[in-house]
């Protein structure tokens, strides 16, 4: 955690100045070359900034969706090491924003595997927070067979950070439908919800685990997805969102490439949860 954006943070909640702020969930269809998908992320991100957004989310994968799982290996980086997190570092200093790289292969003990790690960068550009997904997917359903075990090493902590725009809580796709993973955030204001869910999940389930995890938690959740067709041969769901802490979907992007863009109201969530306190009422504690 950066102690300055933390501070930042403590004294506007103290204060009750907190304004309100926009954010984008930036939704692509990334292929094989990282190059080549670092381009699109910037044109998108320039994009939303257009639109004034101060914190900005990419989706899982959005640096490479290979011509097979084993592809990621080969643009793996070394912690704080690669042209992936120069790039993010350096487009959130540039812009002066939060930007959040959905998910990096980063290196593992295991040379046949990486971590899939959200990347939280401050507006100077510094790392604030890494999580690295802890459910991994797994999936037999007809023609379609995932095993992300075979070339993904889980994480084993909850992550959080304090930021100017309220306490963040990361996670990665498949963790969605692990409520229990939130529930042990505590009280978050935001939830990070980058993803690449397959077409045939998402149909099914995107919207209503991600409206969900919004109202138990009574959290704003920004969710960008990829979303279309791949070289590969894989379709993804995307229908990118931000959800407010009612459950109401704000904004969305159906398919194609392109910025979901929301203002978020602190305010409007502090009532919410003064008018019913849910997280108060809380009896098991198991997680």
């Amino acid at each position: 955690m950066l102690k300055n954006t933390h501070e930042q943070y403590q004294r506007a909640t103290e204060h009750g100045k907190l304004g309100s702020f926009r954010v984008a969930a930036i939704q692509m269809a990334s292929g094989p070359s990282v190059s080549a998908n670092l381009e699109e992320a910037a044109r998108w991100i320039e994009e939303a900034v257009i639109q004034r957004a101060q914190l900005i989310v990419l989706p899982e994968y959005f640096c490479i969706m290979g011509m097979k799982d084993t592809d990621k290996l080969a643009v793996r980086e070394q912690p704080g090491e690669g042209p992936i997190q120069k790039f993010l570092s350096d487009t959130a200093k540039r812009h002066k924003i939060w930007l959040v790289g959905g998910s990096v292969p980063l290196a593992t003990p295991d040379p046949n595997k990486v971590y899939n790690s959200c990347l939280v960068y401050a507006d100077n550009g510094e790392l604030a927070a890494r999580y690295d997904k802890i459910h991994l997917f797994g999936l037999q359903l007809g023609s379609e067979h995932y095993a992300e075990e075979k070339t993904i090493m889980a994480g084993d902590k909850v992550v959080t950070v304090d930021s100017p725009f309220g306490r963040m809580g990361l996670s990665i796709c498949y963790d969605l439908r692990f409520p229990e993973l939130f529930r042990s955030m505590n009280k978050v204001d935001i939830i990070l919800a980058p993803a690449a869910f397959t077409a045939i999940t998402g149909k099914a389930h995107w919207e209503v685990l991600v409206r969900a995890r919004a109202v138990e938690n009574m959290a704003y959740v920004i969710a960008p997805g990829q979303g279309g067709y791949h070289v590969g041969g894989r379709e993804t769901n995307g229908d990118s969102m931000i959800v407010d802490p009612w459950g109401v979907v704000m904004e969305r992007l159906p398919k194609g490439p392109g910025a979901v863009v929301a203002t978020l109201d602190p305010e409007y969530q502090t009532r919410l949860r003064t008018n019913l306190p849910a997280l108060n009422h809380r009896t098991l504690q198991f997680c």
